[in-house]
């Protein structure tokens, strides 16, 4: 079953790479008593990922967080090694989390994973936004196509903010 608008965020644990190393973080520390637009990728240095998505967010980090929102989080079926390489290349380590979902359980937990194994990738996330209030999906956007980053985009986002 995939999550929908009013559902709570299943239980599960990211890891992040810091200045200071690579960090856990529990769903319950990122959402609890916090406004936060979660975005997912099918995976770090992709195309459109890299390209056209993960920009969109940074590019307007800050009229997002104008808008009442406490954090932004991206996240991927991807170690925290790549995740934290992807950070650094993208100028995004400290302006959001990088959340690496290693073994892909937080994205079945949703029904939002994807097997993309004809094309080598394995199984992925859905390409997607939502904006979580409290650890609760208030609105979610999932792209019908992994090469797609329109419904899930920053400026979609924005606007239902």
């Amino acid at each position: 079953m995939t999550i929908a608008i009013g559902d709570k965020l299943p239980a599960a644990t990211f890891k992040e790479k810091t200045a200071e190393g690579p960090v856990e973080i529990s769903t319950g520390q990122l959402f609890a008593g916090k406004r936060v637009v979660l975005f997912a990728v099918p995976g770090a240095f992709t195309p459109t990922c890299s390209l056209n998505h993960l920009p969109g967010y940074l590019e307007n980090r800050d009229a997002i967080l104008a808008k009442g929102v406490d954090d932004i989080a991206v996240v991927s079926v991807n170690d925290w090694h790549v995740m934290g390489a992807w950070a650094q290349s993208s100028g995004g380590m400290g302006k959001i989390h990088f959340l690496a979902d290693w073994d892909g359980s937080f994205a079945k937990a949703l029904g939002l994973d994807i097997d993309l194994s004809a094309g080598g990738l394995g199984v992925r996330s859905k390409r997607y936004s939502m904006l979580v209030e409290d650890g609760v999906v208030k609105s979610l956007n999932v792209e019908e196509s992994p090469g797609q980053a329109t419904v899930s985009g920053a400026a979609a986002m924005i606007e239902q903010l």
